[in-house]
């Protein structure tokens, strides 16, 4: 997680910098909160054979300050090493994912996504999310997805 979250090529497609050390124990920790405060929240990805992390894949109820809101939708979330984008490991873990979320009824779905990340928006397109236009967060425009099980 450490090495996906601190690599600037990750970093610039979800159109934040490097992260700290700090913050990413930070996001772990508000990962693992997440399951037993909602219900639902994040997943490692690894790869069979060795165990070495790939990524990782969730939902999550962020309750990010975008206009306008969906605050009370989980927020689906995909990240992957750079070295390992297009190999497939991210549409067979979001469909993993997604298939959890429709097991257990949730009705939506949605995600944000920088409007540069081309693979990001065909991979949430695949999943079955539609555009439903931009949303302004932190003060810039970002790509708004829903998706309905």
């Amino acid at each position: 997680m450490v090495e996906m979250i601190t690599d600037p090529a990750f970093t610039a497609q979800i159109g934040a910098p490097p992260a700290t050390r700090e913050e990413v124990w930070h996001r772990l920790l508000r990962y693992v909160a997440h399951w037993p405060v909602m219900g639902f929240g994040h997943w490692v990805v690894r790869e069979t054979a060795s165990g070495a992390y790939l990524g990782e894949v969730g939902l999550m109820e962020s309750r990010r300050a975008t206009s306008p809101a969906f605050e009370g939708t989980p927020e689906a979330a995909w990240g992957f090493l750079p070295r390992v984008h297009g190999q497939g490991y991210a549409a067979e873990a979001c469909a993993a994912m997604l298939g959890w979320a429709d097991g257990r009824g949730i009705e939506r779905t949605v995600c944000i996504i920088s409007p540069g990340n081309a693979p990001s928006i065909r991979l949430a397109e695949r999943l079955g999310y539609s555009s439903a236009g931009e949303v302004r967060y932190r003060d810039a425009p970002i790509l708004f997805f829903e998706r309905r099980r």
